[in-house]
């Protein structure tokens, strides 16, 4: 694999540039400015800690591909999300369904080849195959929303909120490309945005 060969994937890069996407680099201070509100809300909560820092590690993964968009930035970019994925979780299984270790770790694995599933559910369909994997997210939020709402309405509704944001926010990435013609700016930072207040959300 060559790790320096350069990606073009948004309206926004026209060249290989470091600031050739200066808004999708900018906007990843969402994610930073929502880890250090949430790092301030969480002293005690080490679970959550480890969230907001994974949090901070996604907006400055995020910024290195938007930037030097290289295969090894976007590894930058992609890691730490999948890394919150699982963490976040871990802590739903313990949190949210009162799982012992053992199961809630079990359960945390299983997310990846039920993310794989899902890519490979939705790689042949022309919209959903833009941003595959990433529907796994908001599945699983309305997902545990359900198995919680006869016993934790309160949190099963923010999780749904989580799950319908983040739909909205896969929603926009995916038609970055699609509105080049039109706008040439496209809505790729308003996924940075979006995720911002939903993993902040899903945190608090």
């Amino acid at each position: 694999m060559d790790w320096t060969r350069q990606i073009d994937g948004y309206c926004e890069r026209t060249d290989p540039g470091y600031w050739a996407e200066p808004v999708n680099a900018a906007t990843n201070a969402a994610f930073l400015i929502a880890a250090f509100i949430l790092w301030r809300r969480t002293a005690g909560m080490p679970l959550a800690r480890a969230l907001c820092g994974v949090l901070a590690l996604i907006g400055a993964g995020s910024y290195l591909f938007h930037t030097h968009a290289t295969v090894w930035a976007m590894a930058m970019d992609v890691g730490p999300i999948l890394i919150f994925g699982l963490i976040y979780l871990y802590g739903a299984n313990r949190a949210y369904l009162g799982w012992p270790v053992w199961a809630a770790l079990t359960g945390m694995a299983g997310f990846i080849p039920f993310a794989l599933g899902v890519g490979l559910a939705t790689a042949d369909i022309p919209f959903l195959r833009i941003s595959s994997v990433y529907w796994a997210y908001p599945i699983l939020f309305f997902g545990y929303a359900a198995l919680l709402r006869p016993r934790a309405r309160g949190t099963a509704m923010g999780l749904a909120m989580a799950g319908a944001l983040l739909s909205l926010s896969i929603t926009l990435r995916s038609i970055d490309e699609t509105l080049c013609q039109s706008f040439p700016l496209g809505t790729h930072f308003l996924w940075h945005i979006l995720n911002a207040l939903v993993l902040g959300w899903v945190i608090e």
